[in-house]
């Protein structure tokens, strides 16, 4: 069904629309997307638009309804509520194998009896190409995917992890699809092969041009590889944007939280203007968006609370001591406590000589390098 045949939507697909609207259309559309199991809503109205050539990334803790939303785009669910336009055509009731799409799954579903190149063939072998032209375009997939041209031959089940992985994506792009989407597909992965994983993926999005929707658990996954982020909550998208904008200018408190280790504090705005934290204290708190009423919460990062020589350096400044400390590699991040209250202090390697455990310490940020948002 052509969405001409529905409800009327963006300019961008009626037949006034100009060439240049056109352009921009999105080539993935989610409008007032929900699933409902009974009285659960698992997705609960999610408005999206992905661009042709991104690389967008679905996070949210389980539970938030991510999966739910991926088996939908992928044919494997319909949606009680909403529509799906794939290049401005209604897919809501097209089955899985008649979309223009693939989904690379966790498990990966490789055919553990047959070879590398007869899993890469696969599609093609369905769609009855040529054996000659199967095997060309197998081999010159393994290329792309760094696969040596001698495991054409070699059982699938003899490969290493990440080698069923490269197999899996060499299958999933001979199927030519106009969308790939990923289940977390390297979770199973360990630390080193997921990180070199992570690279190719993002160059193999760059060189094959082609739109990837991925869903991982995992906040690293998604801050490298993503053209844009979203983050779900509860069943719905709280919020989409860059890996920058998410991390810097986070929606929420939760978004803020759900992307890396903060310092929080409730703070309450007075009838003169003063914020003041939950003891009473005042903070010094730089612009506050609008739409904010008089409770927030300041979040600053562990990399942005700094030690301080004296209170006159920074805006906000914390006396306490030392209670632990963490190597991550360049950077230390130490574990300063104040009263009840506990913070996150992270510095580079060379500028932590000296600190240890139980010493009294000054830590301080400015009102620049703290977030404002409401609960």
């Amino acid at each position: 069904m052509s969405l001409a045949m529905i409800a009327p939507v963006s300019t961008a697909f009626s037949a006034q629309a100009t060439e240049a609207e056109k352009t921009a259309a999105p080539v993935l559309q989610l409008v007032g997307i929900k699933k409902i199991f009974g009285d659960f809503a698992a997705v609960d109205g999610i408005d999206v638009d992905i661009r042709e050539g991104e690389f967008v990334t679905i996070v949210g803790p389980s539970g938030s309804g991510k999966t739910t939303l991926l088996r939908m785009l992928a044919g494997m669910e319909g949606p009680t509520h909403g529509y799906i336009t794939l290049r401005g055509e209604l897919i809501n009731d097209m089955p899985a194998d008649k979309r223009p799409t693939c989904l690379v799954f966790q498990s990966l579903a490789l055919f553990p009896h047959k070879t590398v190149g007869e899993n890469i063939e696969f599609p093609l072998k369905v769609r009855k190409v040529p054996a000659a032209e199967r095997k060309a375009r197998a081999l010159e997939l393994m290329r792309m995917l760094r696969l040596q041209e001698h495991y054409y031959g070699k059982n699938v089940m003899r490969c290493s992890g990440g080698e069923k992985q490269r197999v899996a994506l060499a299958r999933a792009f001979a199927y030519d699809p106009d969308v790939l989407f990923f289940d977390e597909p390297l979770s199973a992965l360990d630390y080193k092969l997921k990180k070199a994983l992570e690279k190719e993926l993002k160059d193999l999005h760059r060189e094959s041009g082609k739109t990837f929707v991925y869903i991982t658990h995992s906040l690293e996954e998604a801050m490298v590889m993503s053209d844009r982020v979203g983050v779900m909550n509860r069943g719905k998208m709280v919020q989409i944007g860059t890996p920058e904008e998410i991390y810097t200018r986070p929606a929420n408190r939760f978004v803020a939280e759900f992307f890396g280790e903060v310092n929080s504090f409730a703070v309450t705005r007075n009838e003169t203007g003063i914020w003041r934290q939950s003891d009473g204290g005042p903070l010094a708190v730089g612009s506050v968006d609008e739409t904010i009423g008089d409770t927030a919460t300041v979040i600053v990062r562990p990399e942005t609370m700094r030690f301080v020589m004296a209170p006159a350096t920074a805006d906000n400044v914390i006396i306490g001591k030392i209670y632990n400390e963490y190597s991550l590699g360049s950077r230390m991040q130490y574990q300063v406590h104040s009263g009840e209250r506990i913070f996150l202090v992270e510095a580079p390697r060379a500028a932590a000589t000296g600190l240890s455990a139980g010493d009294t310490v000054a830590i301080g940020w400015d009102v620049g390098d703290a977030i404002v948002v409401g609960d």
